[in-house]
Formats: C-alpha cells, sequence, structure tokens
C-alpha cells in the first residue's frame, strides 16, 4: 500500500516482474529442497544421526543452486530486463539484492528444520520480523519524502531477509546438530525425490504469474502495474492456501506411511473445505466491490486493474483444490504425477494466453488465465477423485458444518464481558 503510492507505474511493473522472478526462484528451490528434507526427517525416529546428514547435504544443495541463481543475474539480469521492457531499475533491483539471497540460503534451511520439526512458532517469527523491518523501511523512507529508488528497495529487502534469518535460528538452535556432515548418498535420494517436485514447481510458479510475464513481454513494464496490483490483493485469497500446505504436507507425509489413503482423504477434503468457507465469501465481497477495495490498497490510478481483480477472485476461489492437490501428490511421492499436470497446465495456458492477448487485449491475459484455471480445476477433481477417492458432495458437507459451527467457534474466541461491578 505504501509502495504503489510512492513508485511510478513504470517502477512498480518493474517491481512487480522483480517480485516474479524472486519469488519464481525461490520458491521452486524451496519445492526442490524444503519438501525433501521435511519428508525424509519426519519419518526418521527422534535422535536418529541421520537427520544431520540429511539436514546437511540439503543445506548444500541449497548453497549451490542459490549460487547458480547469482550467477544468472550477474549474466543475465540486463537481457532479461530488456526482454521484458522493463527499463534500468529491474536489473539493478536484481544485482542489490544478491546479499538476500545469500541470507535466504540460511533462512529457508532453518525454515525447513522448523516444519520437519512440526513446529511453526520460529517460521512464524522470522517471517513476522523480516516484513515487519521491510515495512518500517519503507514507511521511513515514504515519511521522510526522499525520492524511491528501487535499488534501495532491494537492499530493505536484503536487510530483512538477514534480521527474519537471526529471529528464525534464535527459534532453531534447539534442534540444530551442530556438525556438517553431507553424504553423497543423501544429497542423490535429496535431488532424486526432489528433482520432479523442482521441475514441477517451475511449471506451477511460472502457471501463476504467466499473465505477467505476458504482459511485459508482449506490452510495457507500466502495464504489469496493473496486474501487479491486482495480483497483489489476489495473494489476500491465496495465503491461507499455501500456509495450509506448509502445514498439511508433513502431516500427510506421515499418513501416507502409517494410516493410509482413507486419511489421506479425509485430511484432503476437510483442509479443502475449510479454506473455501474463508476464500468464498472474501472472493464474492471483492467481486462485488473491486473498485473499491483497488481504491483502497492501491489508489485510485488503478481503477483499470478492477476487471483484472475480478477474474482472479474467480480462479482464487478454485485454487485451493489445485493447491492441495498438487501438494498431496508431493507428500505421496507421486511428484512424478504433479509434474506432468503443472507442465500441461502450463503449456494449455500459455497458447490460451496468447490468444487471448491478440484477440482481446490488455485484459486478455487475466480472462486467458481464468479460462486455464477452470479447465484445470476439473482435471485436478477428476485425477483426484480417481486417486484417493475425493468427493465434492464431501467437500460440500464439511463446509456447512464449518458454517454451522463457526458462532458456537466465535462465542468460544470473543471475551465475555463481565457486568459492570463484578470482580
Amino acid at each position: 500500500m505504501v509502495l504503489i503510492r510512492s513508485l511510478t507505474k513504470s517502477q512498480m511493473g518493474s517491481y512487480s516482474l522483480f517480485l516474479v522472478v524472486t519469488s519464481i526462484f525461490e520458491i521452486t528451490k524451496g519445492g526442490l529442497l524444503k519438501n525433501a528434507h521435511i519428508r525424509f526427517v519426519s519419518s526418521l525416529p527422534e535422535g536418529d544421526q541421520e537427520k544431520s546428514i540429511v539436514a546437511s547435504s540439503s543445506l548444500l544443495i541449497n548453497a549451490f543452486v542459490s549460487f547458480l541463481f547469482i550467477v544468472f543475474i550477474l549474466l543475465g539480469s540486463k537481457l532479461l530486463g530488456s526482454w521484458f521492457h522493463a527499463e534500468k531499475d529491474f536489473e539493478q533491483m536484481l544485482t542489490w539484492f544478491i546479499p538476500g539471497l545469500i541470507f535466504m540460503v540460511l533462512f529457508s534451511h532453518l525454515e525447513a528444520i522448523q516444519q520437519s520439526h512440526l513446529d511453526f512458532k520460529g517460521v512464524f517469527a522470522g517471517y513476522f520480523i523480516r516484513q515487519t523491518t521491510f515495512f518500517l523501511f519503507i514507511s521511513i523512507h515514504a515519511i521522510s519524502k526522499a525520492p524511491f529508488s528501487l535499488k534501495y528497495v532491494a537492499l530493505y529487502q536484503s536487510i530483512s531477509i538477514a534480521v527474519g534469518t537471526f529471529v528464525i535460528y534464535m527459534y532453531s538452535r534447539k534442534y540444530i546438530y551442530g556438525r556438517f556432515d553431507p553424504s553423497r548418498a543423501w544429497i542423490k535420494r535429496i535431488l532424486g525425490y526432489g528433482g520432479y517436485i523442482f521441475g514441477s514447481g517451475i511449471m506451477g510458479n511460472i502457471f501463476a504469474n504467466v499473465d505477467q510475464i505476458m504482459i511485459a513481454t508482449f506490452m510495457t513494464s507500466s502495464s504489469v502495474s496493473y496486474y501487479g496490483a491486482a495480483f497483489r490483493i489476489n495473494q489476500i485469497i491465496d495465503i491461507p492456501s499455501y500456509a495450509a500446505s506448509e502445514i498439511l504436507f508433513p502431516i500427510i507425509s506421515r499418513a501416507a506411511t502409517e494410516e493410509g489413503t482413507h486419511k489421506i482423504k479425509y485430511l484432503y477434503e476437510k483442509m479443502v473445505s475449510t479454506l473455501l468457507s474463508f476464500t468464498i465469501p472474501t472472493a464474492i465481497f471483492i467481486m462485488i466491490f473491486p473498485k473499491i477495495v483497488i481504491s483502497l490498497i492501491a489508489g485510485s490510478k488503478y481503477q483499470a486493474a478492477a476487471p483484472i481483480l475480478q477474474l482472479y477472485m474467480i480462479t482464487g476461489i478454485l485454487r485451493p483444490m489445485q493447491n492441495q492437490a498438487a501438494n498431496l501428490l508431493n507428500s505421496i511421492g507421486k511428484s512424478g504425477l504433479c509434474f506432468v499436470m503443472n507442465t500441461l497446465s502450463l503449456l494449455i495456458n500459455l497458447i490460451i494466453n496468447y490468444l487471448c492477448l491478440l484477440k482481446i487485449g490488455f485484459y486478455g491475459a487475466a480472462i486467458g488465465t481464468m479460462i486455464t484455471c477452470i479447465l484445470g480445476s476439473v482435471a485436478w477433481y477428476i485425477m483426484m477423485h480417481k486417486l484417493v477417492g475425493i468427493n465434492l458432495k464431501n467437500i460440500l458437507k464439511y463446509m456447512v458444518e464449518f458454517y454451522e459451527k463457526l458462532p458456537r467457534l466465535l462465542r468460544n474466541v470473543i471475551p465475555k464481558t463481565k457486568p459492570a461491578g463484578e470482580n
């Protein structure tokens, strides 16, 4: 909300593209390493020395993948900026974010350590302090009325990640063995398990951002700013789904080993129904009042993003089912199937988006993404129904049960006021 009012549309477009590139890398790397780390460590008994070897091997791969991305930035960021029709700020942002990428090696590693022990306090604290620090930097910069340069925004990101890393380390010390003993066997095993997840992550994350990428390629970075504004608001819908995936992955991994398909089916249906119970009312409200929401979050100069936001809300309603389905496949060891589904979705999305851009123009990418998401939701449901017996009726039944219990849950959460004079 502060940045979008402080940056020009061209700068906002460059910043959106910067977030697209860095998030694709970081989330994809997390798919390669974090899921494998969590799965293998959570399946080992407490006190097993193998946990140290798994963690060390994961950290080594983490550092090497990040090193390759830094080399890519140094050699290819200028070409990438030219391809996206982005101004020089885009190249500078990536360069100034290199310290942040180095700290992210430790941050993501400590996050995986926490989650592999089903401990989320440190993860919450690390992200909370990281984002709060970034917000304070941006706010102080805005209050001082100093001109915004995107390279400083990237630097603030780097410093914030460093602070967040220190905080998450304080919570993770009890799980750290104090040894660095990677093994070739575990490196091969992690890469073998995470290879498909890595490829699936690339496809899935490009799919999530393909409309912004294609707008940048065929139009201008200023055009991306409208999609970026709508995308940030759409993340309000997506955040619960991604958070649920983080929690559900280690639980389903254990359930797949110890309890069988019936438990996996129940966990999936229950989680999707809970997410939809929150997502659907929020999405409907935003679809009815898109201009009010855009004005509140981004400002009146982004009113043209209102139709994009409405289309994003439709995909936002459907996305929890797809996100949790992909997460389930990875957690039960069917990452190859997940890779195939994500690859096909991306190819279809590219074709439909391209055709919609040619025929419709500026709003074509959002319409193409919505069409692809609807088709993809049908395909994912059919596959999950055949694989573990997912039933849409059960999801709807659990949603009704949730709404029936909601008043009682709220009464338990809201503190009761005592009558005047009562101690």
